[in-house]
């Protein structure tokens, strides 16, 4: 349980004014919210398999310390990340605005495609070098499914006024806290 709950939060906050939202959104305001939902979930069960897979090999090849050590410096890397900012590029924007296909297999595919090598996969890895990979799995699934129900639920309610500055400054430093700690818990 305790991977789960870890992960769950991480992988909200990594999420946060992340890409995904604003593909989320994007394709909320064309689609309804239960087939892009659905294309977010199966997406991201696939992705987040495969990270937790990686994950956890590293996890049992590597030193302890090291991982602890490694992890904290990924988070501090996670929060520069965070605080750079995401935007949808013209290009994938006007791929979620084209869309005419069904609205399922359309935001499967592009959520795919947008997770690999972005920043929510590389914590999941992250977090399963440390953690059991199906607390890790299930957790970091929800957690990212949650936050894109979030921006999608409060982009149609609030539409452009969402405070993406003050959102991006409290992730970012989140995920400073997590690489504290986890420095921290190594060191000592």
């Amino acid at each position: 349980m305790e991977a789960f709950w870890i992960s769950l939060v991480v992988i909200f906050i990594a999420e946060l004014g992340d890409k995904s939202q604003l593909m989320a959104l994007t394709f909320a305001t064309r689609f309804k919210a239960w087939p892009v939902l659905a294309g977010i979930t199966i997406a991201t069960t696939v992705v987040h398999l495969f990270s937790v897979a990686i994950g956890g090999i590293a996890g049992d090849l590597l030193p302890e310390t090291a991982i602890a050590v490694l992890a904290g410096l990924a988070f501090f890397g996670f929060a520069i990340w965070t605080l750079r900012g995401d935007e949808l590029t013209e290009e994938e924007a006007g791929k979620a605005a084209r869309t005419t296909r069904s609205a399922l297999i359309a935001v499967t595919v592009a959520f795919f495609l947008s997770e690999l090598g972005d920043k929510t996969m590389l914590a999941t890895i992250t977090l399963a070098t440390q953690h059991g990979w199906v607390g890790t799995w299930i957790g970091s699934t929800v957690g990212m499914v949650a936050a894109d129900a979030l921006a999608i639920g409060v982009g149609r309610l609030l539409g452009a006024h969402l405070p993406e500055r003050i959102v991006r400054y409290g992730a970012a430093a989140a995920f400073a806290v997590f690489g504290v700690v986890l420095i921290a818990e190594a060191v000592m």
